[in-house]
């Protein structure tokens, strides 16, 4: 089991090779892993799980980054705290 294997069977924990006549791609729950990135269907089993371990790579990184996944709620709190902080030490002096 190759590097690439174990990232993609680390988040997909049901993902099998699946050979057609096409190629080999990487499938999980009847869906193939690197489809929403264009990632070609290769003939090569390597290949398909590099594609499949980028693709998740790739997933992760957006789904980080995204505007639409990020939650205000821990950076209000974050700045809560900091503003209490502040408070704090006004008082001391």
């Amino acid at each position: 089991m190759d590097k690439f294997q174990k990232k993609v069977l680390k988040q997909f924990p049901n993902a099998y090779v699946e050979s057609s006549t096409e190629g080999i791609r990487i499938i999980n729950n009847d869906e193939f892993i690197a489809k929403e990135f264009y990632m070609p269907i290769t003939h090569c089993e390597d290949d398909a799980w590099e594609y499949a371990a980028m693709a998740c790579k790739l997933t992760q990184n957006f789904n980080r980054a995204h505007p639409l996944r990020m939650d205000l709620t821990d950076i209000e709190s974050k700045l809560a705290r900091i503003n209490r902080r502040k408070k704090k030490g006004r008082r001391v002096k």
